[in-house]
């Protein structure tokens, strides 16, 4: 949602702005570049929305983000482009009339009406008179009912009324412009950091002090040309990886009932294409009219298994089969081709072409808005960048009093000859250019040691954002589980009783049962090119059996009305050694799949119709989830220990499906059962028993998990997988601990003038849940136990799980559940790409650091909007991703989130040294003003160049830990004890050079400074006057030859030295300063002083305030330590108590709502409860929001 207001040009402000510029040498210019909000505020006048020239938007977010865009006017022949335009008979004078052949315009003179309309990332928003605000052009996947599908848009569109949609939805791509390298230059050269440098650099330049100018310039230049190589790299990619086959030439219907080959690009929604019979790859989102598709939609949902499409049902031909509902891509997803999938085979009827209706295109596509959100995600927020800004605030404030000082002193000391450049000096030294070079150096050298061990980075500054990672989505399949099942055994039922499990069931004496039946007919699966393909479950079934599956070819299907039935029949190989069985007999063993209900899962089980050979009656097969298949059998064949055998399996992590089947009547001929409903097929089956499947996890993901635990980093699995294997696997690697309850959360979306409701369900108690018990055991509900540490709230014995339905339900109808439902849940199944987006935000917005572990397309958003998306994958999920793994085991997540915590405590051990360093030269040089005199030009270049430099990129150098442990690094500057370690430090530095600058003046040898004076060179007074009578002496310039300087060079380079080795922290995020071997070496040659102990021991005082809390002053969960000394313990609470870090509220929300959870009496819900939505109250506003995807 963002926020719109209207504005218009205003002439005179452009004039005032102008002569700013002008006056200003351009910095005007840039500070409205930099504020687009002051740019039209300061050059336009305010005006309503709809006669506006320019419209400023502001995202609703905590960010407040403004953008600004330019209205536009088209002329169109109406303001809907759903609708045909209204004719208006007028005769045009100027000859510019519009004509149309065709019927649907009647041959009318039309004028052309004025269309407003801007462009806000790749989305064009029209101005909508009925609603008085810009909106979104849609398509017909809104308001449009499954019934006008057939019956008005079916036919295709004219010509005419082709070219007037046009207009409105543009050309039919998903357009990812590489910038220019001018372009991406200007942007980031644009910086406010990098035009501080440069001016920086010009005043050096100016003042003769040209090395380090060329110093900080080569390191800017540098760092320019690596960020304009990684970020064109990253959009080269994200282009290739759309442009491939995003041109090709369609067939579409017009409606004369031609065909008509036209581009991809001149698609538009209304349009009615042909599905060619050997594939395409989908160029918008469509659905589909007739026949069927096999489709590969891994782009989308991650999982590389055809999925079989349906056309979607006409609600007019069957009226009490189908009711009549508003078409919408993701509850009719079975009937709709998403952009971007590869259509890989159709079938169809004879005669009959596989048609499909354009219902989206471009960015407003499944795959569009998954580009969109890859080339604008959203900002990520970092504390310590935003403390950092603060700092340099503060920075600047100081470098402002230096600036009144040096111009005030300077005046009342008659000295008008360098007051400009020494006045702005003191500005650069307060701030130091080199800071952003600094601050990158250890994220560099992070960079640098995940590359060697294969994690490669395209976005470096979210390594120090992963040093505080404390929750990780993770992707299912491929990433924490090996792909597929395996069929671990079946277990039967004979006379309403279980027999032994059995780890094969393509034994001979199975061959011709209902059971090995079942297996070979219900299930999905197709061959593609003579592969078998289709849901990895109903392969793993069917290859256990060893049958082979037979599909009618085009041309026996064009011998019949229908689709020949698909057959599948045993192999020879099955029987061996039966040598009584003749070859008649095995060939003559065939099963017809007559109709198919597919699976569906709302249902949770899908239903097949197939005959035996030979056989007159037909028979039924059923599969599904045992309690649901169970509850549609005769009870009398259900075994009495079903719950319990059941219950043993699902313990042990195992995917249960349960088998029924039941015999047809006679009476059913083949065109009775294409038009019977499912209910009355679905019902007084015989339960014939389980097949019990396993999801391998990777041999790795359970360790791993178990070390991120115990780091108390939390771990969530979303996943487009079905919800019962994902819950499965949660219990097998360890996220859902064996004692823990699994909540089910089953949100349904407002029906029939009910609101939305969620009804609970516990997943260990559904067993139990039967009319015969209903009463609810007590030790099925979760106790909720009060922490010693809230940081160890994932600890608690409850989880949610939910579904991508149930979620965008919830989102909608329940924002007030939301924060509380991801505060607990752990499984989140089904889950579209822009959900997962959706659910890394919602966690987000409680202040959980989160990172996002997948390997598909589909994980693109998230990966990108996560704090630190790592991707497993080196294809197109590596565009999106700021780390991609190479070798693709969830192993990286650990080593990353150790490297960023050792990146992110150099950051700050870097930043508060330079804040110290320049501090210190700032108390240097305005003590030196005071006698006016300062530091020369190599003893700037050595203190800068020989020092600092040196200093900031070896104490950079040191490795991560070896272990992640249970504490956090804080993530801002602006806490009591860090602030306290720099100001400290701070004090004792003036002090020391106060002392040593009035000290000095108070020795005998002490002579105050003359233009003649060498303090430097001082010679023996027997030797005085024939040095004077035999040499000139060098006229000292820049007034610094004198005693003062030299005191205050020599104690501020040690003071340099000193804060660097105070500063430098090792254990327990980073290995220790003896491991760094050259900045250990540097360390070994400083000389011993007094203001080293004093420094390091109140620092390691205060660097321990620092782990006893959290960011935001939240307990933490302490490690147990040995006792320490009791001078130490004293001192760490006495600064606790002074800093006020005891006993306070956390200020983190996740951390304040388990707080108010642990005391509500009504969460979690109870099982078999619902919650139903409140009407939500009208709110009225002084501006407009609109809603801005």
């Amino acid at each position: 949602m963002q926020e719109i207001y209207g504005y218009d040009l205003c002439r005179w402000k452009l004039v005032l702005v102008t002569v700013g510029v002008i006056c200003s040498g351009g910095f005007l210019l840039l500070l409205l570049y930099w504020m687009p909000q002051w740019r039209v505020k300061a050059t336009c006048k305010r005006t309503t929305l709809k006669d506006c020239e320019v419209v400023l938007l502001r995202t609703t977010d905590e960010f407040k983000i403004w953008f600004c865009a330019k209205v536009r006017v088209m002329p169109s022949l109406g303001a809907n482009p759903l609708q045909n335009p209204n004719p208006i008979v007028h005769k045009v004078s100027n000859g510019h009339a519009v004509h149309f052949s065709e019927s649907a315009f009647n041959i009318y003179v039309l004028l052309p009406l004025q269309i407003r309309y801007f462009t806000h990332h790749s989305v064009k928003y029209f101005w909508n008179d009925s609603v008085q605000s810009f909106d979104v052009v849609r398509g017909l996947d809104e308001s449009t009912f499954c019934s006008a599908i057939h019956n008005e848009h079916s036919t295709g569109l004219t010509k005419g009324m082709h070219d007037y949609r046009k207009a409105f939805y543009g050309v039919n791509e998903i357009a990812v412009k590489v910038p220019s390298i001018f372009k991406l230059l200007v942007k980031e050269v644009l910086n406010p950091f990098y035009i501080f440098q440069l001016f920086s650099v010009i005043l050096w330049i100016t003042d003769e002090y040209h090395y380090y100018a060329l110093a900080i310039m080569i390191m800017s230049v540098i760092s320019i040309v690596s960020s304009l190589y990684t970020i064109r790299k990253q959009y080269v990619m994200l282009h290739d990886m759309v442009a491939a086959h995003s041109i090709v030439r369609v067939s579409v219907c017009r409606g004369n009932q031609e065909i008509e080959e036209i581009l991809s690009t001149d698609l538009v929604p209304g349009d009615t294409m042909l599905i060619p019979s050997n594939g395409t790859i989908m160029p918008c989102d469509a659905v589909l009219l007739s026949g069927t598709c096999i489709v590969n939609e891994s782009m989308l949902t991650g999982e590389s298994v055809p999925v079989t499409k349906i056309n979607l049902p006409n609600p007019s031909e069957y009226p009490k089969a189908v009711g009549d509902e508003i078409y919408s891509p993701e509850v009719h997803k079975r009937h709709t081709l998403f952009c971007g999938t590869n259509v890989i085979q159709t079938r169809f009827y004879t005669g009959e072409l596989v048609k499909a209706l354009v219902v989206r295109t471009g960015f407003s596509t499944a795959k569009g808005q998954l580009v969109r959100s890859i080339l604008y995600p959203k900002p990520t927020d970092f504390k310590l960048y935003r403390d950092a800004y603060l700092f340099l605030l503060s920075l600047v404030v100081v470098a402002g009093i230096g600036f009144l000082y040096t111009i005030v002193n300077s005046i009342l000391n008659e000295v008008s000859r360098t007051i400009i450049i020494e006045s702005l000096d003191i500005i650069t030294i307060t701030v130091p250019p080199a800071l952003p070079a600094a601050m990158t150096a250890g994220i560099v050298y992070a960079q640098r040691r995940l590359k060697k061990i294969g994690i490669f980075c395209i976005s470096p500054q979210r390594i120090n954002i992963c040093g505080q990672l404390n929750l990780v989505c993770f992707d299912k399949t491929g990433t924490l589980t090996e792909d597929g099942l395996d069929l671990w055994g079946i277990q039967r039922v004979e006379n309403a009783r279980f027999l032994l499990p059995e780890e094969k069931a393509c034994s001979e004496s199975l061959l011709k049962s209902e059971f090995v039946a079942c297996m070979a007919t219900c299930h999905s699966l197709t061959k593609i090119e003579g592969v078998l393909s289709g849901d990895p479950l109903d392969l793993k079934m069917f290859e256990a059996i060893g049958w082979i599956l037979e599909e009618a070819t085009e041309e026996e299907t064009a011998l019949h009305n229908r689709i020949m039935p698909t057959v599948v029949r045993p192999s020879k190989q099955l029987s061996p050694e039966s040598k009584q069985a003749t070859d008649q007999e095995m060939t003559g063993y065939e099963i017809g799949i007559v109709r198919q209900f597919p699976f569906s899962s709302v249902l949770q089980r899908m239903c097949v119709i197939a005959r035996v050979l030979g056989e007159k009656r037909m028979d039924a097969y059923m599969k599904g989830a045992p309690e649901v298949i169970a509850s549609l059998c005769k009870q009398e064949t259900v075994p009495v220990d079903f719950e319990r055998v059941l219950e043993e399996y699902t313990k042990q992590g195992f995917r249960v499906i349960a088998l029924a089947h039941r015999k047809l009547e006679s009476k059913l001929t083949w065109h009775k059962v294409q038009t019977i409903s499912r209910d009355a097929i679905e019902s007084n089956m015989d339960f014939m028993g389980l097949i019990i499947m396993q999801n391998k996890l990777k041999q790795e993901t359970p360790a791993v998990l178990e070390d991120l635990h115990k780091a108390n980093i939390r771990t969530v699995m979303v996943t487009g997988d079905n919800m019962l294997t994902a819950i499965s696997v949660a219990r097998d690697c360890g996220m859902i601990l064996p004692q823990d309850k699994v909540i089910i959360a089953e949100a349904l979306p407002p029906k029939d003038g009910q609101a939305a409701r969620i009804n609970w369900h516990y997943a260990d108690t559904l067993a139990k849940c039967t009319s015969s018990s209903p009463a609810i055991n007590s030790e099925d509900i979760p106790v909720k136990l009060v922490h010693e540490s809230l940081e160890d709230l994932q600890m608690t014995k409850y989880h949610f799980a939910m579904n991508g339905k149930s979620f965008a339900v919830i989102l909608e109808h329940f924002q007030d559940l939301v924060p509380k439902l991801v505060l607990h849940g752990t499984v989140f199944a089904r889950m579209a790409p822009d959900q997962k987006t959706q659910l890394v935000e919602a966690l987000q917005n409680v202040d959980y650091y989160v990172g996002m572990c997948g390997d598909g397309a589909n994980d693109c958003g998230a990966l990108k909007r996560a704090h630190g998306g790592i991707s497993l994958s080196e294809l197109e999920a590596s565009v999106a991703s700021p780390f991609t793994s190479r070798t693709p085991s969830i192993s990286c997540v650990p080593k990353l989130i150790r490297e960023g915590r050792a990146a992110l405590i150099t950051s700050f051990c870097v930043f508060k040294f330079m804040a110290l360093y320049s501090i210190i030269q700032y108390i240097s040089v305005t003590l030196l003003y005071s006698i006016l005199s300062n530091l020369g030009d190599f003893q700037f270049l050595f203190i800068d160049l020989a020092i600092i430099l040196v200093v900031v990129f070896t104490m950079s150098l040191n490795p991560a830990w070896t272990e992640l442990v249970a504490r956090r690094p804080p993530s801002g500057l602006i806490s009591g004890p860090l602030l306290c370690s720099v100001l400290s430090q701070i004090i004792i530095c003036l002090a020391f050079q106060t002392l040593g600058f009035f000290w000095v003046k108070q020795q005998s040898w002490y002579e105050p400074w003359t233009p003649d004076s060498d303090a430097c060179n001082a010679l023996d007074t027997k030797n005085t006057s024939s040095a004077h009578h035999g040499n000139e002496t060098i006229h000292d310039e820049h007034y610094i030859k004198n005693y003062e300087n030299t005191t205050l060079f020599f104690i501020s380079s040690f003071q340099y030295l000193i804060v660097a080795i105070v500063f430098s922290k090792g254990k327990p995020f980073r290995q220790p300063c003896y491991k760094n071997c050259k900045y250990f070496l540097i360390s070994l040659t400083l000389p011993t002083h007094c203001n080293v102990s004093q420094n390091v021991l109140l620092d390691m005082i205060l660097w321990k305030v620092v782990f006893n809390r959290d960011k935001q002053g939240e307990s933490r969960l302490t490690i147990p330590q040995p006792p320490q000394e009791a001078g130490d313990r004293c001192g760490v609470c006495f600064l606790s108590s002074l800093l006020g870090c005891r006993e306070k509220t956390p200020k983190a929300k996740y951390m304040h709502l388990a707080q108010e959870l642990l005391v509500d009496p009504e969460w979690p819900p109870k099982p078999r409860t619902t919650t139903e939505a409140k009407v939500p109250a009208q709110e009225n506003g002084s501006y407009q929001i609109i809603t801005v995807t």
